[in-house]
């Protein structure tokens, strides 16, 4: 399953969820899984819903020397933050349950609104 729903997905108006995964001393992140096993499985959860979803990996902090601030960020696109919450509430858990398989870092979330 292609988890691009949509070419665009930065479109105005537009509803992304930001999941960043900070990066500190002893912190683990398995990309292999969070990419083709978490994510998909959010995908497939999250059903219609979901416009789309993207995956960045840290490589560096503001210099090459500095290290990564976080170690992903996933984004997922909704039309709506009615449509987030009403797909996210009844498979909450079935996704937070599964965050111990691929990292040991509590993630940040932050909701925002497509300005431009």
């Amino acid at each position: 399953m292609s988890c691009q729903k949509e070419t665009s997905l930065d479109k105005k108006g537009r509803v992304k969820v930001t999941i960043l995964y900070p990066n500190s001393d002893g912190t683990t992140f398995d990309m292999d899984y969070y990419s083709n096993k978490h994510m998909p499985m959010v995908a497939d959860l999250m059903g219609e819903a979901l416009k789309g979803l993207r995956i960045d990996t840290g490589i560096s902090g503001r210099t090459p020397d500095d290290p990564i601030p976080y170690l992903a960020i996933g984004y997922l696109y909704f039309d709506s933050l009615e449509a987030y919450q009403e797909a996210f509430a009844p498979v909450a858990e079935k996704i937070v349950t599964d965050i111990p398989n691929y990292t040991n870092t509590r993630p940040i979330i932050q909701i925002s609104e497509i300005v431009q």
